[in-house]
């Protein structure tokens, strides 16, 4: 119930909408269980004694109350719907602005296709348990409460069949619940894994046609497919059983009211218009509490959303910023003292020992650097750098970026002075102009096109009709791999940062563009270029050159000092420009 209390603060905006749903069904319901009474005159008094003034006042009563309830009715839809689909819309919003906050530590908690499925399905879940929970919810109660009143009001003896009817109900209902309620979060739990089949697979469609695996895939999917249906089939297999069992009670009833019934008529014990009140209210306790275990069984289901919604919720994000951070990085100085990291906290071979990296700085404080970093697949190259613009904080050590602490500073301006172009280049829906303002959403076309040529992105974008307006398409589609890299440092560079990392971006691109690239980034001024690269070539022009091997800082030096003492780096610089040249080196 907690969960559903926290869930259900997100229904504030919409509260009046809920609270007069709740009034106009309450209002429906009231006149509906009025007309019966109207009805037992007309029978016994009207039709007999063929009263006719009385046969109008209570059709006419009857005809008022029928429509009464017809136009709370249609307003009740109206206000409940509002209620439903604002809550939802909220609660949707609550939990993308959540993910938005999550560290990458906090992301490893769940998959992304859980993410959508707590996104999508348990909320509209949730939605639902609105729009067609409130009322039975509000009417079951008052058709309970007044039809038992009022069958007692017509006769007592007979209206002693619901004391006995109640705990055989009552017992039906909990086992099915008991049963239900686990199932309900393994189905949740079966929509995650088909979530992620068709995830994956939409995703790696073009590896999937290239290594001719459809078959395979269309296996895949069809066994996480049958699981669902399996596990949905066995959830509503023992949800239905409510519905046979409740009739198989209220035929019961109703048989026994209407053998004892005709029995008090026959003794002229009771009237047979109110007999027939009588069952009309039968029906309607009956209905009653055939909706009161329908009820059970959504706040069953609901509960299950909601606890993997409140999950999200309440999930707080590892990495915040201070209470009183520094709003300003002063410089691009970074600094790593003694830093070790490992993702997960009992891990043992995944922890990066990483001793202490200061780079060269000049005397004004002001980094005009360029190191480079390399090492084999698994060195940490990647992890290393993910530490200075927050993306994971250190297991143990100080990372200083401007001499302070990155702890110290606010999450959102330490990131904006770190611009970081990542192995795989992520370019959004739209044109390559709204891609680029993602680096800076006020550059202007000369800023957008200054970017490009230092990322030699200008010589394609000049041959595209559209120029920065075309359409990137779906994931950047339109445009090669070679092409998204230099578009990701071109966005990149618009934000004019202290710190530049280039994690391997340049892996796409040939040898003369990459140069050109180098060129470029060799006369930015006062910011570190931090640039992780595979080849040799990308990083020997560097001031200082790590090389890391096993998580570990194996050697720091500049290219002709690393070249002439260490074997790592020969081994690296041999097998890659044998038969080549470089800057009048022979090989």
């Amino acid at each position: 119930m907690k969960d559903l209390k926290h869930i259900f603060s997100y229904m504030k905006p919409y509260r009046w909408d809920f609270m007069i749903a709740v009034f106009l069904i309450f209002v429906e319901t009231v006149f509906e269980m009025i007309i019966p009474i109207l009805m037992t005159d007309i029978i016994d008094i009207g039709i007999p004694q063929r009263d006719y003034p009385l046969l109008y006042q209570q059709g006419g009563l009857m005809i008022f109350c029928a429509l009464i309830a017809l136009i709370t009715g249609l307003l009740f839809s109206r206000f409940a719907a509002r209620a439903a689909y604002g809550f939802g819309a909220n609660l949707r919003l609550a939990e993308y602005k959540k993910i938005q906050n999550y560290s990458f530590s906090n992301l490893d908690h769940f998959s992304s296709s859980s993410l959508v499925t707590r996104l999508t399905t348990d909320v509209t879940v949730m939605q639902t348990a609105i729009s067609s929970g409130i009322r039975p919810l509000v009417r079951s109660p008052i058709m309970l409460i007044m039809g038992i009143t009022l069958s007692f009001i017509l006769n007592r003896r007979l209206a002693l069949v619901f004391v006995i009817c109640a705990p055989i109900l009552g017992l039906i209902l909990a086992l099915i619940v008991h049963r239900v309620g686990p199932l309900y979060n393994r189905q949740q739990n079966a929509i995650d894994h088909l979530n992620n089949r068709i995830q994956e697979g939409l995703t790696a469609i073009r590896a999937i046609k290239a290594f001719v695996r459809e078959d395979y895939e269309t296996e895949q999917f069809e066994n996480v497919n049958q699981e669902l249906m399996d596990i949905s089939y066995n959830t509503s297999r023992h949800a239905v059983f409510n519905l046979p069992a409740f009739q198989m009670v209220m035929y019961t009833v109703i048989v026994l009211i209407m053998w004892n019934g005709g029995q008090y008529i026959l003794a002229g014990n009771m009237k047979v218009g109110e007999l027939t009140g009588f069952l009309s209210y039968v029906l309607q306790i009956m209905n009653s509490l055939m909706m009161i275990s329908n009820i059970f069984l959504m706040l069953t289901r609901s509960l299950a959303s909601a606890r993997r919604i409140h999950q999200v919720l309440e999930e707080e994000p590892s990495l915040v910023s201070p209470e009183n951070p520094l709003s300003e990085v002063p410089s691009g100085e970074i600094t790593f003292e003694n830093v070790s990291f490992k993702y997960y906290s009992k891990a043992e071979k995944n922890t990066q020992f990483l001793p202490c990296l200061q780079p060269a700085c000049s005397e004004s404080q002001e980094p005009e650097v360029t190191i480079g970093i390399i090492g084999g697949t698994g060195a940490s190259k990647s992890t290393l750098v993910q530490l200075i613009p927050r993306l994971y904080d250190a297991t143990e050590g100080i990372v200083r970026v401007g001499g302070h602490r990155v702890q110290d500073y606010d999450l959102k301006a330490l990131r904006d002075a770190v611009g970081i172009v990542l192995q795989k280049n992520i370019l959004f829906s739209g044109s390559i102009r709204e891609n680029l303002l993602w680096g800076n959403p006020l550059a202007d076309d000369e800023m957008l096109w200054d970017a490009c040529k230092k990322a030699a992105a200008d010589e394609f974008l000049s041959h595209m009709p559209q120029g920065l307006d075309t359409d990137l398409g779906q994931g950047g589609v339109n445009v090669s791999g070679g092409q998204k890299q230099r578009l990701c440092i071109a966005r990149t560079l618009l934000k004019n940062p202290k710190i530049l990392i280039f994690d391997d971006c340049t892996s796409a691109v040939d040898t003369a563009t990459e140069t050109r690239i180098r060129q470029s980034l060799a006369s930015l001024t006062q910011v570190t270029k931090l640039i992780i690269a595979q080849r040799i070539t990308s990083v020997m022009d560097a001031d200082k050159i790590i090389i890391l091997d096993d998580g570990q800082i194996h050697a720091v030096g500049t290219h002709q000092d690393l070249l002439a003492s260490d074997p790592i780096y020969q081994e690296i610089y041999y097998s890659q420009m044998k038969g080549g040249t470089h800057h009048g080196e022979n090989i």
